[in-house]
């Protein structure tokens, strides 16, 4: 059977070809890739009201989303003439051309790329350097549930509320909630995010029991504030974006009185056109809205008057001063320990304050998934000890793809129960194969 002739498409006056129009992108909801890019368009109003005039990072799913995926940080050989773009800075010093969503055919045009969301800087392209929106991404740990994610939106509500900040929620699409404040664009990105790590331990000392700011898996229970998401090069999909699960969600402004009952699986690329045509959107105001940062930043200066100095940066980040360790707590060196007569042991070795094992490193998360699932099936009595927290799924970022290690906190298990870590279920190496110009090329 041969594919479908290409499909042309009029938008803001430019042709868009969609070729292989009726190429499957959600199977299970019989999506075409010409569903995805026609949603696009129907949505381009209110969807640039958060990506317009901004650089984009390219997440592509050219196969669908049952298909690989790789990062595009860079804007693509063969682009049309028209696109516009930026140049941007990345933390390593190196520099890339970025596409910039400016209307309804780049967004259509990103679309036919295989994109399903949009990933923008949290920029405007005329300055790049000064971000104007903070963002607030709340991250649930597994088998934390919506109800827990709510109740912690709502209180970083009311945190930026109390500090003079308006925000805009939306659903992430998955299992978490965004909200966005838009600010003056007078802060570089590391004052940014020193206010969002203020922000993120207020919400924290607010509702303990429920959030967190910790940076390290291992020590999080409940919903990460996630403050690295305000750091240079780092982006979260942005309103209108389909998110590539499979009933094809898409991440979705609200108002704040939607939060207490809204159900993320009730906003699909099927439903929310006609809800954005009946109900308008939640988030078109966010433009008319300029925020500053001082009432935070003061706040991150009386926590580092109290000794709470910074926090972990995401790890292909150049050290920075004031910085704690760059080490998860379970590999951190210890002091050395008092020498002894009967001390049998070395000082100054590794010591784990967590006990982790690693089970696997795959492909992707079905393939980590399956090795978690044979060995639970070997260690059954420590497995009947888990939480759904004590099992760490880590979605890895690696030269253009993302790969899946799970590792599992055995410290609610019974010392005497406690397997010993063993060769990798899945020992997936994502950089086999790969030559390097140099190191700064791989951070990026």
């Amino acid at each position: 059977m041969s594919p479908a002739k290409a499909e042309v498409l009029e938008v803001d006056g430019r042709e868009i070809k969609v070729t292989n129009p009726d190429k499957p992108y959600f199977p299970e909801r019989g999506i075409t890739k010409l569903d995805v890019v026609r949603f696009h368009v129907e949505v381009a109003e209110a969807s640039l009201h958060g990506c317009g005039d901004r650089p984009v990072v390219l997440h592509r799913y050219p196969d669908g989303v049952e298909g690989g995926e790789f990062y595009q940080k860079r804007i693509p050989k063969g682009a049309p003439e028209w696109v516009q773009t930026a140049l941007i800075t990345f933390p390593s010093g190196r520099t890339a051309t970025m596409p910039v969503m400016a209307d309804a055919a780049h967004l259509a045009w990103h679309a036919t790329l295989g994109c399903l969301d949009i990933n923008p800087w949290p920029v405007r392209s005329g300055d790049v350097d000064h971000p104007d929106e903070l963002r607030v991404d709340l991250d649930p740990v597994p088998g934390v549930s919506f109800d827990d994610v709510r109740e912690v939106a709502l209180v970083t509500r009311d945190v930026l509320q109390d500090h003079g900040l308006r925000s805009f929620p939306k659903t992430s699409g998955k299992r978490g909630i965004h909200v966005n404040v838009r600010i003056e664009p007078n802060w570089s990105f590391t004052e940014v995010r020193r206010a969002a790590l203020a922000l993120a331990r207020e919400v924290e000392r607010r509702i303990p029991d429920k959030a967190t700011s910790a940076w390290w898996k291992e020590e999080r229970q409940g919903v990460f504030v996630d403050y690295n998401q305000n750091a240079r090069d780092r982006t979260v999909a942005s309103a209108y974006s389909i998110r590539p699960v499979p009933d094809a969600r898409v991440s979705t402004p609200i108002e704040w009185d939607e939060v207490a009952s809204v159900d993320p699986a009730e906003l699909t690329i099927e439903t929310v056109p006609a809800r954005l045509r009946e109900r308008g959107d939640p988030g078109a105001e966010i433009d008319e809205v300029a925020c500053r940062l001082e009432p935070l930043l003061e706040l991150a200066d009386r926590d580092e008057r109290e000794g709470i100095g910074d926090a972990p940066w995401p790890p292909h980040f150049p050290k920075a001063e004031g910085e704690p360790p760059r080490v998860q707590p379970s590999k951190r060196r210890k002091p050395p320990a008092p020498a002894s007569a009967d001390a049998g042991t070395k000082t100054g070795r590794r010591r784990s304050s967590k006990p982790l094992v690693e089970i696997a490193r795959a492909e992707t998360k079905d393939e980590a998934m399956a090795g978690l699932e044979r060995w639970m099936e070997r260690h059954p009595e420590a497995a009947s000890h888990l939480r759904p927290s004590d099992v760490l799924v880590d979605s890895m970022r690696g030269r253009h793809t993302t790969w899946t290690r799970i590792r599992v906190n055995l410290e609610k298990v019974p010392e005497g129960q406690r397997p010993e870590q063993e060769p990798l279920e899945v020992d997936y190496d994502p950089w086999e194969g790969m030559t390097w110009e140099g190191e700064t090329e791989k951070k990026d």
